[in-house]
């Protein structure tokens, strides 16, 4: 599908109830079908040094699923350090948790919490709507401190490297905070709000601003290295591999840009605008769309290989997708959970709820974990999309889910932060 779009005004926003669009003049074309080879997956992406490296793996790393007879788990990583838990924005993690979850805590933060937790050094880190950024202990669920922001925090989630925390809000400003003590080291001040979460590769920062720039800053002084302009708000989170930063807008773009120059290396039309961040693997790129699709994309040949929409439920997809045992998992607005097969775009199965899905599902031990706006909490089986357990939270839970130490952290929109274990 390529799609010129001459002229637009919109924003991506969920308050509103999705992108709010004026569109003057837009001459459309029908998707067409791709082929897509086999020998296209089977790689993983990790990080070591700062810059994330394509490996060729014969599958993605995972932990068979086993029951812990009520157990603490094990084999976890100790830390979720940012949104999607990496910087190829999987949303996988190793590990087993107990077949029926048990509610360790909740703290009472007062206002939404839509900000997804970061985890890091047993502590959780999270934004709310009171304009505020709380350490959690993570073993108690008792309060380490509080940073107060600019404004409120809407969709930006924290991320956490070298004993520091950065966060945007809805003043446009980056903060970078003390981990330890939860003081200010420094801000920086973009031109409209940030919704988009920080990533950190290196000595370096990237975020992306409604004033339609993808920044890079130093992440110890918050000087700003370069920043690139696109045309539209930029809402997404950029995902990292090989040095190159990957990203889709409000602009019906999907970009890839060189993280030490902020060079623009390609650019795929994909004719839709997305809220929706894009999850690597291999050389894929996964991501969903305004115009109600999921799309993947081949960043070796630079092309969409295949698009995926529901039959009869034509709804947007605002979650951004988990990638394990060659299945793409998805929420969408049309009240499903999506698995869809990577390697041909078909859909797997599907998971009813009762509200719109904007939680990014997270993945471990052959399990899918998803908030709900329906105001539940989920586990669901990867391999066929069964229900496991749920939680009823009594409020949406569009924040995504942080799973670390043999934890999972969401907060809800009546000002809620859980912890299971």
């Amino acid at each position: 599908m390529d799609r010129k779009i001459q002229s637009a005004t919109l924003r991506c926003n969920r308050r509103a109830g999705g992108v709010r669009v004026r569109i003057l003049r837009r001459i459309g074309g029908a998707a067409q079908a791709a082929s897509v080879s086999l020998a296209l997956f089977g790689g993983a992406l990790s990080s070591s040094g700062g810059v994330a490296q394509l490996q060729r793996l014969e599958g993605p790393p995972q932990v068979a699923a086993q029951k812990s007879g009520g157990k603490p788990p094990h084999s976890f990583e100790d830390a979720w350090p940012q949104f999607r838990g990496n910087a190829q924005l999987t949303g996988v993690v190793a590990g087993t948790l107990p077949d029926k979850l048990t509610l360790a805590w909740t703290y009472e933060a007062g206002e939404s919490i839509e900000s997804s937790a970061a985890i890091a050094d047993g502590t959780a880190y999270v934004g709310t709507q009171a304009g505020e950024l709380l350490a959690i202990d993570l073993e108690t669920g008792r309060l380490r401190w509080k940073y107060k922001l600019k404004e409120a925090v809407a969709e930006s989630s924290p991320a956490i490297h070298n004993g520091v925390v950065y966060i945007g809000d809805l003043s446009g400003t980056f903060h970078a905070v003390s981990a330890r003590e939860g003081r200010s080291l420094w801000t920086f001040k973009a031109r409209s709000e940030i919704k988009s979460s920080p990533v950190i590769i290196g000595d370096r920062v990237l975020f992306g601003s409604y004033d339609e720039h993808l920044y890079a800053l130093d992440a110890r002084t918050g000087a700003e290295l370069w920043k690139l302009r696109t045309e539209g708000p930029v809402h997404a989170t950029a995902a990292v591999a090989d040095g190159i930063a990957y990203i889709g807008g409000c602009d019906g773009r999907f970009r890839a840009i060189r993280i030490a120059d902020g060079t623009e290396v390609f650019t795929v039309t994909v004719g839709a605008y997305t809220g929706a961040s894009p999850s690597l693997s291999g050389r894929m790129a996964f991501f969903g769309t305004f115009d109600n699709e999921v799309l993947a994309v081949n960043l070796a040949t630079r092309r969409v290989l295949w698009r995926y929409q529901h039959p009869q439920r034509q709804f947007p997809f605002y979650s951004s997708a988990a990638v394990a045992d060659g299945k793409v998992v998805v929420g969408g607005r049309d009240k499903l959970v999506h698995a869809i097969h990577a390697r041909t775009g078909k859909a797997a199965w599907t998971f009813a709820t009762r509200a719109r899905v904007e939680s990014s599902p997270a993945v471990a031990g052959g399990r899918v974990y998803v908030g709900s706006n329906d105001g539940k909490f989920y586990v669901l089986e990867l391999a066929s999309g069964g229900k496991v357990w749920e939680f009823d939270a009594g409020a949406p839970l569009s924040a995504s889910p942080a799973i670390a130490a043999g934890r999972v952290v969401i907060g809800s929109q009546d000002g809620r932060l859980y912890c299971f274990r």
